[in-house]
C-alpha cells in the first residue's frame, strides 16, 4: 500500500497542480517510480496506490502498473482514491484512515502481511530481509529505520529499542531525542493486527488517524510487539524544495560516492516515459561540466553542476549553475540561473537572473521566484 495522496505544499508551485509523487526527479524519473520499482524488485504482485490531492496526472502515469511489471494474470495494481459509500464520502483524514478506508480492497486479497510505503521517498530497497525480520521476531509491526545525524533527529519519528532491536519507545519529532534511529515511514504489519488497530482507531473521535501519532503509540501502549529493520543505503525524504534539490545533486558523480544512488544500488529498474525522445544534443560552443543531461535535451550554452530533464533547451549565451532544470524548460540567451529548481514548461527570459545572490535554494516557475 503506497501512500501517495499528500499535498506537498512545501514544494511550492511544483505541486500546485501535480501530486508530489508525480514530481520529476533525476532528469528522467518521477518520485513514485521508486516505491513502485521497489515493490516490483521485491516480487510483490498486489499493489494499492492511495491517491488524493491533484491526482489526475499521477493516476494516468501509474495506469495499471504495466510499466513496472505490476499487472497481468498474477499481478494487480489499483489506484485507490477516496470513494463515496452508503455512509457518505470523505477525503482521507490521515495515513491510517487512508488504509482503513481501503480495508475492503485488502480483504478481497486476504493478505497475511501488508507493506505500507510512502510515495515521496527516494531509495532503492527490496523488502525480503525486512519481512524475514518481521516473521522471525514474531512482531505485529516492523518499522524500517535509518540512523540520522543527531542534529537532524528532531525532524523525524524517533524510536528507542532494546538489545534485541524491539521497540521500547516512539516519539514523533521529539525536541530532545534520546535516539537517532529514525522511522523511514516503511511498515510491515501482520494484517490481522493492522485491521484490528485501524478499526479501533476509526472509532476514536480524538484521533488524528495517523500511524506516527496514533497507531504506533497505541500499539506500544497495548504491549504489541514492534521490531525494527535497520536499513543501510541511500534514502531521502524529498518533502522540501531544498531536499529535492539536494537529492538531485546527489546523483552527480562529483559528489560523495556513498550518497550516489546509481553507484550504491546495483539494480535500479525504473520506467521512464521519455525513452522515445531524440538523443541529447551538445552544441559546438556548449560548455558542460559535471552534469546529468537526459535524452531529448539541447545544450548550446554553459551548464555546470546541473541535472537537466528531457526537452530542456539551454540557448547559447545562457548560464546555469547548480540547478535542477525540469522537463521542457527553456533558458534563453543571456539568462543566468544559480542554486535553483526550474519548474517544467518554464521559460527563463534573457534578461532574467535567478538567485544571482545565491540565497539558499529557490524555485523559478512561470516568471516568478518562490522561496
Amino acid at each position: 500500500m503506497i501512500l501517495a495522496g499528500g499535498k506537498g505544499t512545501r514544494l511550492l508551485a511544483l505541486t500546485r497542480k501535480t501530486a508530489k509523487p508525480a514530481v520529476s526527479y533525476g532528469g528522467k524519473y518521477r518520485i513514485i517510480d521508486f516505491p513502485l520499482s521497489n515493490c516490483a524488485n521485491s516480487g510483490i504482485n498486489h499493489v494499492g496506490v492511495l491517491t488524493q490531492y491533484e491526482s489526475s496526472e499521477l493516476n494516468s502515469y501509474i495506469g495499471n502498473g504495466k510499466n513496472w511489471g505490476l499487472n497481468g494474470v498474477n499481478a494487480l495494481t489499483s489506484v485507490l482514491s477516496p470513494k463515496e459509500t452508503e455512509e457518505g464520502s470523505s477525503w482521507y483524514k490521515g495515513t491510517a484512515d487512508a488504509i482503513y478506508q481501503n480495508l475492503d480492497w485488502l480483504d478481497s486479497i486476504a493478505p497475511e502481511y501488508v507493506l505500507i510505503l510512502s510515495g515521496d521517498h527516494i531509495y532503492c530497497q527490496t523488502f525480503d530481509a525486512m519481512l524475514e525480520r518481521h516473521i522471525s521476531s514474531k512482531a505485529e509491526l516492523t518499522i524500517s529505520v535509518i540512523e540520522v545525524p543527531w542534529e537532524e533527529a528532531s525532524r523525524f519519528g524517533i524510536l528507542e529499542v532494546d538489545k534485541d532491536d524491539m521497540v521500547t519507545a516512539f516519539k514523533e519529532k521529539p525536541k530532545n531525542p534520546k535516539s537517532n534511529l529514525a522511522s523511514m515511514g516503511i511498515y510491515i504489519f501482520t494484517y490481522k493486527s493492522l485491521k484490528s488497530m485501524l478499526i479501533a482507531d476509526a472509532k476514536d473521535p480524538e484521533s488524528d488517524h495517523d500511524f506516527g501519532k496514533n497507531i504506533i503509540p497505541g500499539m506500544l501502549e497495548a504491549g504489541r510487539r514492534i521490531a525494527v529493520h535497520r536499513f543501510i543505503g541511500y534514502w531521502r525524504d524529498v518533502g522540501t524544495l531544498t531536499s529535492l534539490h539536494e537529492a538531485n545533486m546527489d546523483l552527480l558523480l562529483s559528489g560523495d560516492p556513498g550518497t550516489n544512488i546509481y553507484t550504491v544500488q546495483g539494480n535500479l529498474h525504473i520506467y521512464s516515459e521519455d525513452t522515445l525522445d531524440y538523443p541529447q544534443y551538445l552544441g559546438p560552443r556548449a560548455n558542460v561540466s559535471d552534469c546529468l543531461i537526459n535524452q531529448g535535451a539541447t545544450i548550446l550554452g554553459s551548464v555546470n553542476h546541473c541535472v537537466i530533464s528531457s526537452g530542456v533547451v539551454v540557448e547559447e549565451g545562457a548560464e546555469c549553475h547548480n540547478a535542477v532544470i525540469m522537463e521542457r524548460a527553456i533558458i534563453k540567451k543571456g539568462a543566468k540561473i544559480y542554486d535553483c529548481v526550474i519548474a517544467p514548461d518554464t521559460v527563463v527570459e534573457g534578461d532574467v537572473r535567478v538567485n544571482e545572490e545565491r540565497d539558499g535554494i529557490v524555485l523559478y516557475a512561470k516568471g516568478r521566484i518562490y522561496r
